[in-house]
């Protein structure tokens, strides 16, 4: 009956009689949630340094493909640069080119169109040679007025 009256005024003993205001039931529901929020923050704290650490590996892989970028952009400007070296080289050759045939057309057949292979050939081309710089000598010296 004394259980009933201090039960009746919302006093309680529990398993070690000690007196209680909560119900047993409740107390150890209470208890049970307490254990379950505990967990609950723990795997939260958990998640945040597994997110952490995901941040901080995306982050570097973040500056790594940049860095990557940046030097696959270089590559790029240094190969367009190169291109366009060969592209300028390629027309001053071609401008070499045309420069040494426009020279080979004023000078005509030179020597080496009659090195036939005998000795004779080679002993008129060097006399042909001979004349033609003196008639261009004597075409240059009237056309300057001499």
């Amino acid at each position: 009956m004394a259980q009933a009256a201090l039960g009746a005024a919302g006093l309680h003993f529990d398993e070690l009689n000690k007196l209680r205001v909560l119900e047993p039931e409740v107390a150890a529901q209470t208890a049970q949630l307490r254990e379950q929020c505990r967990a609950f923050v723990d795997k939260t704290a958990e998640f945040q340094n597994i997110v952490g650490s995901l941040i901080e590996l995306v982050d570097q892989l973040a500056k790594a493909v940049e860095s990557e970028k940046m030097k696959a952009i270089g590559a790029r400007n240094l190969l367009k640069l190169i291109a366009k070296q060969r592209e300028a080289q390629e027309q001053q050759l071609q401008a070499l080119i045309a420069e040494k045939k426009m020279q080979l057309e004023r000078w005509g057949p030179g020597p080496s169109a009659c090195l036939a292979g005998t000795g004779s050939s080679t002993r008129l081309s060097a006399k042909s040679k001979r004349t033609r710089t003196n008639s261009s000598t004597s075409s240059s010296s009237r056309s300057r007025g001499f």
